[in-house]
């Protein structure tokens, strides 16, 4: 249990590192993603294939986990977009509203009534980037991309969960990023005609940070997180994530300073997020303590 425990949190902190390595490598968004998923698809089919983790997909679940996958890949691109016009803290910090969208997004897709509370949460979420938005208007652009980034994450992540269960979480994520690959492919040509890059071919200090991306913050994590949802409860999983903006944030305090440069009005809307975030696993720990003290409830 100990050693699922670090092997979650590891993942959590090398996912909250890639805001980091966004603002290290130095290619335009657009390219910098299609470099990401290019490694991370490669190095997934070749480490599953040998561990025999891969499972047979059909061709109609094939075209809707590319699908999905595009809508990872535009999340990836608004993240990153959202970094270089405002800066990493800031993209983490509407990385935050990624719970009020799947609120609202998830009972559509699952046909399902809408959760006051969760919309309650999710709401103060979103209030808390509004001061942000409002007090700062320099970001304003990128808390833009990271918001539209937020929400096409929360609908890839509903999306995707019948599939986690109808095959396994490796099969799946090889197959959501190959077909996230193949459409960003489609589409870069276009994407660089109208947000022209100096540079499309990574130098070697590029190429170090893209393979600790792919590596580290893709597969590695992946790895860990799945190894601990095999120990942990999912509660426990879910509410750890939820630490990853955290993560994030003081990494780019310490390593670019950006504690210097944000206003306190980020201090109260950050505030105002991390309240939403802790009542909402109070909240679910709540639940599931009352559910196993009336299992018959």
């Amino acid at each position: 249990m100990r050693k699922a425990f670090i092997q979650l949190h590891i993942a959590v902190f090398l996912a909250g590192f890639t805001g980091i390595l966004g603002k290290l490598i130095t290619l335009n968004e657009g390219a910098l993603v299609w470099y990401r998923l290019f490694l991370t698809s490669v190095s997934m089919w070749i480490l599953f294939y040998f561990t025999k983790k891969l499972k047979t997909v059909s061709w109609k679940d094939r075209f809707r986990l590319s699908g999905i996958g595009a809508l990872s890949a535009f999340h990836w691109v608004g993240f990153y977009g959202a970094i270089n016009y405002s800066n990493v803290s800031v993209a983490l910090v509407c990385f935050s509203s990624v719970g009020f969208f799947t609120a609202l997004v998830e009972p559509v897709v699952t046909k399902s009534r809408i959760k006051p509370v969760q919309l309650i949460l999710g709401l103060m979420v979103m209030a808390g980037i509004y001061l942000i938005f409002h007090f700062d208007p320099g970001y304003k652009t990128g808390i833009i991309l990271g918001i539209i980034s937020a929400f096409l994450i929360a609908v890839a992540i509903t999306l995707l969960k019948d599939f986690v269960v109808k095959y396994n979480p490796e099969t799946a994520l090889t197959w959501q990023l190959s077909g996230g690959l193949i459409v960003l492919s489609a589409l870069l040509p276009f994407y660089l005609h109208f947000f022209p890059a100096g540079d499309i071919i990574p130098d070697l200090k590029d190429w170090a940070w893209l393979f600790v991306l792919a590596w580290l913050c893709s597969v590695i994590a992946f790895q860990f997180s799945t190894y601990a949802l095999q120990k942990l409860s999912a509660f426990t999983v879910n509410l750890t994530f939820n630490m990853e903006p955290v993560y994030g944030i003081l990494l780019a305090f310490l390593v670019y300073h950006e504690n210097k440069l944000l206003s306190k009005w980020f201090y109260i809307g950050f505030a105002m997020i991390m309240t939403a975030l802790a009542l909402h696993g109070w909240l679910i720990w709540y639940q599931q303590k009352r559910s196993s003290a009336n299992p018959n409830a």
